[in-house]
Parts: structure tokens; C-alpha cells; sequence
């Protein structure tokens, strides 16, 4: 897939000059660049073994937990 960019001169100098330094393209600094900010960036998603999973039938519910707690009390510094 291609695509056109446009950069200030500036930064392309900057990065033709990287390019050279590392022996690289410039697209392929451009491309790990871009890699590298969208594995930063993407938002991650719950495997599907996660977002299917059911529960256990005999653990007790997490609500069930909530019959023992103490009432809060009125904050004091309210």
C-alpha cells in the first residue's frame, strides 16, 4: 500500500540524515515509526476465550459477597 506524506524540511532533512546514519530507508524508518506508535496507541481488545467466559457455577457470586459488609457511615468532614 502506498501512501504520500507531506513533512516540513526540517524534519526530512532530520530524518534523511538518520536514514543515512543507519544505513535505511527513509520509508523504512517512516514504516517502523508508524509501527511503533500504533502498537503504542491501538487499543488493545479482551481475547475472545475472556469475553466469552461464563463464570464458574459453583463460585459464589461476587454480589453474594455484599450481605456481610457493613452500612457506610456519614463522612464526618462533609
Amino acid at each position: 500500500m502506498n501512501f504520500n506524506i507531506y513533512i516540513d524540511d526540517q524534519l526530512g532533512e532530520r530524518l534523511t540524515e538518520v536514514a543515512k546514519a543507519s544505513k535505511q530507508s527513509r520509508n523504512a524508518l517512516i514504516r517502523e515509526a508508524i509501527a511503533a506508535w500504533l502498537k503504542v496507541n491501538e487499543k488493545s481488545q479482551w481475547p475472545d476465550e475472556i469475553m466469552q467466559f461464563q463464570g464458574i457455577k459453583e463460585f459464589p457470586s461476587f454480589e453474594s459477597h455484599r450481605e456481610g459488609l457493613k452500612t457506610t457511615q456519614d463522612d464526618p468532614l462533609a
